[in-house]
């Protein structure tokens, strides 16, 4: 191990990036955000566990940041992206497969009549606020503060290399407060093309938050009253929650979704569904990209969606977050702490009471790192369908001794 706690391959490889690339790494993935023990670089993906390049073995409560849904190289999926490669990916026009997928989600989703597709969830949550503006004529669009939507200029968590006209557009509400959206709408002044909104509140740095009934019908009679397009961003949470769509369970249907992560389970694609009242409005947009119609990515996703269907893998990752969640919360009292743990089974997130700098979750986070067991210290976990009844008993021998050490170096309470 070096000084920092990486090991000698992963110090290696920051030094030789840090020539070669600005900052050495950047975005939320840049390790040095987690903490001195985090790796940077990783080598291999297998089920449910990762190998980084020190060839340390962890069970993974991350996948990837969310794109890994039924494990890694998991063979239906591997099978399909091959049996595509091996005729083409990236041709002078999409694959009969880019037909089918597209015809799985419509038959899949109630809220989808038609679908288009691209690579990363900005992609997808940009591509519906045209489609919102298309068909309305309206330039604002009603989000809630702090909600992460993605990386573009209107959108990105960091103001660097923005200008505020970019921003100038967005009014913000406070996620779950329905008089909140009213009065973000009443300012608008019937200029609101949309409102986005995910299907909880899983910003960074503090506690998740289911959605509020309440908030959830209130919003879509917001937009309905209005003539805005509802927007949900079902970037993070889509494919983990409901096939359907996150706000199906509340009866709830948005007029556009912004789909990607889970979607290929690590391929690139990202994917906007809407209803037929907005197809028109679709239709007339120049959005493209120069491997958006790669058919490599769309055999997988369809392979994905259709194997967490056949499979009920759904119901597997709610059963592997209910035995991980009801397990960190016995070993928590036995350590003497008090913790939350926050969002739905499948994406969840754990802080401990008070910590109102994470520095115990900082600990806690590391000491996992040192027992096999890669978690985050400020973003939510995700759940996969390869996370069986061994995996979670083995991440919870390690979140065991974890707390046992930050006990030891905090004391308790």
């Amino acid at each position: 191990m070096t000084a920092s706690g990486t090991g000698p391959s992963d110090a290696a490889l920051r030094e030789r990036a840090a020539r070669v690339i600005p900052g050495g790494m950047y975005g939320h993935l840049n390790a040095a955000l987690h903490g001195p023990t985090y790796p940077q670089f990783f080598v291999r993906g297998e089920g449910c566990r990762q190998w980084d390049a020190d060839g340390r073995e962890y069970i993974d409560l991350m996948c990837s940041w969310g794109p890994i849904v039924l494990g890694h190289r998991h063979p239906k999926v591997e099978e399909a992206a091959a049996r595509q490669l091996a005729q083409g990916d990236c041709l002078n026009g999409p694959g009969p497969v880019m037909v089918e997928l597209a015809e799985l989600l419509v038959d899949l989703v109630p809220s989808a009549d038609w679908a288009m597709f691209s690579k990363n969830g900005t992609d997808a949550t940009t591509q519906a606020l045209m489609v919102a503006r298309a068909a309305t004529g309206r330039t604002k669009v009603l989000k809630a503060h702090g909600a992460y939507h993605g990386a573009d200029p209107w959108c990105t968590p960091s103001p660097a290399g923005t200008t505020p006209n970019e921003r100038a557009d967005l009014i913000e509400f406070t996620y779950n407060d329905l008089a909140s959206a009213e009065e973000a709408a009443a300012r608008a002044d019937g200029d609101v093309a949309a409102i986005i909104v995910t299907p909880f509140k899983h910003d960074a740095f503090e506690d998740q938050e289911l959605a509020d009934p309440e908030f959830v019908r209130g919003v879509r009679a917001l937009a309905d009253r209005i003539g805005a397009a509802l927007v949900i961003d079902d970037v993070r949470a889509g494919f983990r929650l409901d096939l359907r769509g996150s706000w199906e369970r509340y009866g709830v249907r948005p007029d556009l979704t912004a789909w990607s992560k889970a979607m290929g389970n690590g391929y690139a694609i990202a994917a906007v569904t809407g209803t037929d009242a907005l197809r028109d409005a679709a239709t007339t947009l120049y959005s493209t990209g120069s491997f958006w119609f790669s058919a490599v990515a769309m055999a997988a996703a369809k392979a994905t969606i259709e194997t967490l269907r056949d499979e009920d893998g759904i119901a597997a990752m709610e059963h592997a977050g209910r035995l991980l969640r009801d397990g960190l919360e016995e070993q928590a009292r036995a350590h003497g702490f008090t913790v939350r743990q926050t969002g739905p089974v499948q994406i969840p997130w754990l802080s401990f009471e008070g910590d109102t700098t994470l520095e115990k979750g900082m600990y806690f986070s590391a000491a996992c790192l040192r027992h096999g067991v890669y978690l985050h210290p400020w973003h939510n976990w995700f759940l996969s369908a390869a996370h069986t009844e061994k995996d979670i008993k083995q991440a919870l021998e390690g979140t065991d001794r974890a707390f046992a050490e930050t006990r030891a170096h905090f004391g308790a309470g």
